[in-house]
């Protein structure tokens, strides 16, 4: 196709998830209506109780914080497009959306890592974890990820929305993610599929890394505590985290590191319903018994 005969697109289209709008739209409110209302339960909670300004909740504040975020700039535009017939975008609304929502992903990928080095702090090491990890650095390690996610998300937005979108403008999707957009232009994309991989796996790889020599420490430490209380609570503590990394890694690299041949936009709109929206639900329990049960203190620096 050549420039003479494109027209530049002003807007998109979603295809949406299903023709059975109705209950799926009532399934995804509550979904994101017990998202929303349980991480800023967690917030508030971690604010008003003074035993739990410590570093690990202070990390769980900003991955409830990011939870919220996250679930927000997808969610309640897929509920309205599932109530409405025509589910179009905006261009700058998508470029917008893509924004916001790569931000909060690269924030969180960071912040499970970071959460993951903590609680190494604290098992391996808890006569200095204190003194490691005063407010100071927890603050610096939160203003890193979020410094990253707005740099590394820019440059993938800015990457896709220099491309070239003609005629079709329908995205294969419910929200403003790269590998639809990419499938739409009819720009060359290897460039940018190499950037994707290069930004994305540079961010998923450092989390991944960080969090199997964290834990690989944390259980060998565990293994070696004297008091079976310590190890129970330790074990317990280290649970809550790891289902949620693996998800959340795990989709990431199943959506993101593959050939944009073996690409099927049907399979992956279900799966980033997984873990755009339901991860979010499935990671507040953990959160919330981790704030009201976990008591790490006496009893690690007693094994």
């Amino acid at each position: 196709m050549t420039a003479q005969n494109c027209s530049a697109a002003t807007d998109f289209t979603f295809l949406g998830l299903s023709d059975r709008r109705q209950g799926l739209f009532v399934l995804f409110l509550l979904v994101y209506g017990i998202t929303v209302v349980a991480s800023v339960g967690m917030i508030l909670l971690i604010k008003v109780d003074p035993r739990l300004h410590t570093p690990m909740y202070h990390f769980l504040s900003n991955l409830s914080f990011c939870d919220v975020c996250y679930s927000s700039t997808v969610s309640p535009k897929m509920l309205a497009d599932l109530l409405s017939e025509h589910k179009r975008i905006p261009f700058d609304l998508c470029a917008m959306q893509m924004y916001f929502w790569g931000t909060f992903a690269d924030v969180e990928c960071l912040m499970l890592a970071v959460t993951s080095n903590d609680r190494y702090v604290a098992i391996c090491n808890p006569l200095p974890y204190t003194t490691a990890m005063f407010r100071g650095i927890c603050t610096q390690l939160v203003v890193i990820a979020y410094i990253v996610g707005l740099v590394d998300s820019a440059v993938h937005t800015c990457c896709t929305f220099w491309l070239s979108f003609c005629n079709s403008n329908i995205i294969n999707h419910f929200f403003c993610d790269i590998p639809p957009l990419l499938a739409l232009s009819y720009s060359d994309t290897s460039i940018d599929e190499i950037v994707m991989l290069t930004f994305i796996g540079c961010v998923v790889g450092t989390s991944i890394i960080t969090v199997l020599l964290s834990y690989s420490y944390i259980t060998t430490t565990i293994l070696r505590m004297n008091s079976t209380e310590g190890r129970h609570k330790a074990f317990s503590v280290c649970a809550s985290h790891l289902p949620a990394v693996a998800v959340f890694h795990g989709m990431l690299m199943f959506m993101y590191f593959r050939p944009s041949s073996s690409y099927s936009m049907d399979t992956d709109k279900m799966a980033s319903v997984f873990y755009t929206v339901v991860i979010r639900m499935l990671k507040v329990p953990p959160k919330k018994q981790s704030a009201l049960n976990y008591v790490l203190g006496d009893t690690l620096l007693s094994s």
